[in-house]
């Protein structure tokens, strides 16, 4: 059975407190483990959430400030410690290239898996797996960062009243969707489009066209909030969004769960996140994500 979730492992800003660890946040993608953001202590929220080195297939990195990629060292060698069977690629800004090297190698370890570098320095797709396009949109930074999409191929939905009404039926079926017609009946006569689901992990930014390119009919967002509305000046000097500026950008990009997150230590109450969130009119189904906390994929349309 495949699982479509995300494991959230770190929800803190650029200072952890005591309820919340820096970054980190696990998509569970059918056979495939994505984790993103790996910042300092992942490892040992993996350990807390049930997360294995073995379940990493793809580490997707925004943007190299601490809070956000100081984990990669201990997750690296911890696959190398594990002997991890399969492939692992990272994802990063090509312009971290550096910081990338110098965290895969800031202690000696024996280095026992192939971790495949596959750098980001334009928008688009990145990579092509079985059920996923992994896609990659600048954001608004002083560091350079990108957020990161996953985006499922659309599909068929078979009608069984039209099957019926065109009388295909048994073996039939299958051969329409292999084929696309039996006799002078066409598939489009007897389905309709089944939508892929979509995914969207924006991180530290400004608004800018990339945030609302990612959002775009997103079933699930995780966004940073970093700020409260009134605090909306710093949230422009430091490159990041405010409560009420996510909460837009997923009321009119269609989202239908928004995970509010990476949040500054200056604030103890979350539910706070939520109250501005309404406010500003999103209407969908809404989380202020909490270390550890699980969020599936909403089911397909």
């Amino acid at each position: 059975m495949s699982v479509r979730e995300l494991v959230v492992l770190g929800t803190a800003s650029q200072v952890p407190t005591r309820h919340r660890n820096h970054n980190g946040y696990l998509l569970r993608w059918d056979g495939e483990g994505i984790l993103f953001d790996p910042g300092e202590g992942t490892q040992r929220q993996m350990l807390r959430a049930g997360v294995a080195a073995h379940d990493l297939n793809r580490i997707c990195v925004t943007h190299f400030h601490g809070d956000h990629s100081l984990g990669l060292a201990g997750v690296i060698q911890r696959i190398n410690l594990d002997q991890v069977p399969h492939p692992v690629t990272a994802h990063f800004p090509r312009s971290g290239q550096r910081f990338f090297d110098r965290l895969r190698y800031s202690t000696a370890y024996r280095e026992t898996v192939g971790v495949t570098e596959v750098p980001v320095d334009r928008d688009g797709p990145l990579a092509t797996a079985a059920s996923y396009t992994l896609e990659a949109r600048r954001l608004s930074h002083p560091v350079e960062s990108y957020g990161y999409r996953i985006v499922e191929p659309d599909g068929r939905r078979m009608l069984p009243d039209r099957l019926a009404a065109h009388g295909v039926k048994g073996p039939d079926v299958g051969r329409i969707q292999r084929e696309g017609a039996v006799g002078d009946v066409r598939l489009d006569d007897v389905s309709e489009v089944r939508r892929g689901q979509r995914f969207a992990f924006v991180m530290d930014t400004r608004l800018c066209d990339g945030v609302h390119a990612l959002a775009d009919g997103a079933d699930l967002l995780v966004i940073e909030s970093t700020f409260l509305d009134e605090d909306e000046r710093l949230a422009v000097d430091h490159g990041h969004l405010t409560a009420g500026q996510a909460a837009r950008v997923a009321r009119d990009a269609g989202v239908r769960h928004l995970v509010l997150t990476h949040f500054s230590q200056r604030y103890s109450q979350p539910e706070e996140f939520e109250r501005q969130a309404r406010a500003a009119g999103f209407e969908g189904e809404l989380t202020v994500a909490h270390d550890l906390l699980r969020v599936p994929v909403p089911k397909r349309r």
